[in-house]
């Protein structure tokens, strides 16, 4: 994959984000904690999972520790300060993915897994997975949206395509 698609998939990611935490920012109070029948409990715990799962795999590309023995914050974090860090890590990525030469952008990454065992990827391996990851937990996080009741934002990679100018 060259480094323009790494950058459109970036690109993309970010949008889908903001339009993501901009939809469970204007949720009635308190609807992005209530419990839900989902995994990691609720729409902010979801969102906090992506987060860390950048920020393990930003140190793996990184090659430093992470320091993380879960694959979440240990308490939630407010909704702004999340978003926040999720827009910085975001520029990260696509800063960090947009200086990857072709040679850098297939040196394998090893590293080890919280749930145990080894980790081989290439970087660009790893920005797919986390542009993926997110969209994964963002489906998660719409349908909870379904329970509030209320209508998630539409950030499939066509809408994206179809309403942001790629140039």
């Amino acid at each position: 994959m060259g480094s323009h698609h790494l950058r459109k998939l970036l690109h993309y990611r970010a949008w889908a984000d903001q339009l993501t935490y901009d939809a469970v920012a204007a949720l009635p109070q308190g609807a992005a904690t209530a419990p839900r029948a989902t995994i990691f409990g609720n729409m902010l715990r979801t969102l906090s999972h992506s987060w860390v799962v950048d920020d393990i795999f930003r140190a793996h590309l990184q090659g430093r520790p992470h320091g993380y023995t879960s694959r979440n914050t240990p308490e939630p974090l407010p909704l702004d300060e999340l978003w926040a860090r999720q827009q910085a890590m975001n520029a990260w990525y696509l800063e960090y993915g947009s200086s990857l030469t072709p040679e850098q952008a297939s040196e394998i990454v090893a590293f080890q897994f919280i749930g145990g065992g080894e980790g081989r990827m290439t970087r660009e391996e790893i920005i797919l997975h986390v542009v993926n990851h997110a969209t994964y937990h963002r489906g998660f996080v719409a349908d909870m949206f379904y329970q509030v009741p209320a209508k998630p934002p539409a950030t499939d990679l066509p809408v994206f395509l179809r309403d942001v100018p790629q140039g």
